[in-house]
Parts: C-alpha cells; sequence; structure tokens
C-alpha cells in the first residue's frame, strides 16, 4: 500500500510550483520507476510517492546539502536520495542497476529557501556573503570569481546569461569598485548595480535592477544552463516507451532550451508532407524519439497570487516514442 505523505510545504515555507500540473503531467504508474532531478524540499517527490505502489520507485537528485538532508528525512524504502546533479542520471542509473524509468520531472532554478537564506548568497535583498553556488562544498564562489574575472568577461556573462542590456555599465562598475574594496557582500554587489543602472533608464521600474545581474553570476557559476543542455538527452535516453519528460522553466534562457530539444527530438516536420505513410511508419523513418504533449502550462491566476515568484514558470511534457 502506498504511503501518504501530505506535507508539500516545507519548514522555510517553500511552495512547490505547479505541484499537481507536473506530477499529473507524469501519469504515474503504481509500480514504475520515477526520478525527480531536482528534489529542493521535496514537494513533487512527495506527492510521487503517494501515488506509488509498494512495487514503485523514485529517484531523486539535488545538489544542495541542505536539500541532500530534507531527502534523507524521508524514511521510506521505496526512496532513494543522491548527492549529484541530474546531468549525471544515465550514469547514476546505472550504477543503481536501473536501465529504464517510467518519467522524469526537473524543476528548474533555485528553491525559495536557497533565497531566503542570506548565507547563501542568491539573494539582492538579504545581506549575506556573495556565495551562489548550489553545492556549497565545491566550486568557486562567487566572490572569488568576482576577484579575479575580467571586465569583458565579466559583461559578456551579465549580457548572455542575464540578457541585461546595461551589461558593459554594470561590469565597469563592479571592476571599479572592486579596485577599491573588496567585494563580499551581496549588499554590496546590489548597491553597485543599482548605482550603474539608473532607475529612469530601467526597462521594467518594478524589477530590482540587480535582478538580472544576480541571475547572470549564479546560472554562470553553476553551469545551469550547459547543465541543461546535457542532461536533455540523457533524460530521453533513460525512459521507456512512453515515459514522460516534465520540465519546469523560470526564465527564457532555460525555457528555449527545453523548447527547441523536445521539438527538434520530436522532428515532425522531416519528412515531406502528403507521404502515404502510417504514423507508426513515419515514426520509425525520421526517428522520432518524443512526442509533444500538449502545450506550454502556465501557473493560474490563484497560484501566482499565493506564490508570485510562479508567476514566469512555464512547465513542457514531452513523451517518449518506441521506435523499435
Amino acid at each position: 500500500m502506498a504511503l501518504r505523505c501530505n506535507a508539500v510545504v516545507d519548514t522555510y515555507s517553500h511552495v512547490t510550483v505547479l505541484l499537481h500540473e507536473a506530477v499529473d503531467a507524469l501519469t504515474i504508474k503504481p509500480e514504475g520507476t520515477y526520478v525527480d532531478g531536482t528534489f529542493g524540499r521535496g514537494g513533487h517527490s512527495r506527492l510521487i510517492l503517494e501515488q506509488l505502489g509498494r512495487g514503485g520507485r523514485l529517484i531523486a537528485f539535488d545538489r544542495d546539502p541542505a536539500a541532500l538532508a530534507a531527502g534523507q528525512a524521508i524514511k521510506d524504502e521505496r526512496f532513494c536520495m543522491i548527492h549529484d546533479n541530474f546531468s549525471h542520471i544515465k550514469k547514476v542509473l546505472q550504477q543503481l542497476n536501473v536501465d529504464r524509468v517510467d518519467g522524469v520531472l526537473l524543476d528548474l532554478g533555485v528553491s525559495s529557501p536557497q533565497l531566503e537564506e542570506a548565507p547563501r548568497g542568491f539573494s539582492f535583498l538579504l545581506d549575506g556573503p556573495l556565495d551562489m553556488r548550489m553545492d556549497t562544498t565545491q566550486g568557486q564562489t562567487a566572490a572569488e570569481w568576482l576577484a579575479s574575472t575580467s571586465e569583458s568577461h565579466l559583461a559578456e556573462v551579465i549580457k548572455n546569461y542575464g540578457e541585461e542590456r546595461f551589461a558593459k555599465q554594470i561590469a565597469r562598475a563592479i571592476i571599479a569598485a572592486r579596485a577599491r574594496h573588496s567585494l563580499v557582500t551581496t549588499l554590496q554587489l546590489a548597491a553597485i548595480v543599482a548605482t550603474a543602472v539608473r532607475s529612469r533608464e530601467r526597462e521594467n521600474k518594478q524589477q530590482n535592477p540587480a535582478t538580472r545581474t544576480f541571475q547572470a553570476i549564479r546560472i554562470y557559476l553553476n553551469q545551469e544552463l550547459e547543465r541543461l543542455s546535457m542532461a536533455l538527452p540523457e533524460c530521453v535516453e533513460t525512459l521507456n516507451s512512453g515515459g514522460r519528460l516534465v520540465v519546469i522553466s523560470f526564465h527564457s534562457l532555460e525555457d528555449r532550451i527545453v523548447k527547441r530539444f523536445m521539438r527538434e527530438s520530436a522532428n515532425s516536420d522531416r519528412l515531406p508532407r502528403g507521404l502515404p505513410l502510417r504514423a507508426k511508419e513515419v515514426q520509425l523513418l525520421s526517428r522520432h524519439k518524443l512526442r509533444l504533449v500538449g502545450k506550454a502550462i502556465h501557473p493560474g491566476v490563484n497560484e501566482i497570487a499565493r506564490n508570485p515568484r510562479a508567476r514566469s514558470a512555464v512547465m513542457r511534457v514531452a513523451e517518449r516514442v518506441d521506435t523499435t
């Protein structure tokens, strides 16, 4: 009998975005095997476990030590918590002697606890050390990187990963400030960016001027887009026929990668139109790997009202096609 686990809001008041929509999209089989590639605080994982039977299995990944601790607190023999990035999904599943799974869920971006914990350094509203690492046990901190990077590279990162039109001005201001004193706190960096981007010049006056810069540095340091690009093909390769890939993105760079990958993997327009072929034959000839399931899903008005951070979420779903 499946265990009940109704807590989908953790002690840090993390509200899982598109909770039921994402789990419903997986079309859970009670005895199936599933992967939650971004455990966070376990909202999606707990709901998946509710729907699994005694023979079901859930494997969750996360780089964040705090998320790892939250996952290890779940005492369920059907559940396995992995301290790793989802881009290593194929290798980890092989180590676990798992050949194929029935669904993979990726909920991208940072979680509310990460933003709300000042020592993590993700927030431009809270004073804390400039860290920004998803995995605090390894890698370079934001402060360390900002202390050594060049102005041109910094401007490139802010422009490419933050889509910030004032990237050059911001980079110039950061390098100038660095020459005067060490940059070690989040509020130091936020103040420098605010000075470089005058309020009358901002495209979106409701958005904090440091938003895009913090986003860019975080994405760059954690190699988020590169790891996503690496992971998507591996996720598809691990899926059984009919297995679902569900991805929730929170900004245009992520969603662009997911959308393009799913469309290209569907290959729906590579063969000339009008060929006298059945659907099965078209799949075999074009070597489809995925079938797109529905349109992009966005949070509803009520969810956004309850959780404003959900407003930018986009969920896309695709299903593995049997090409044998």
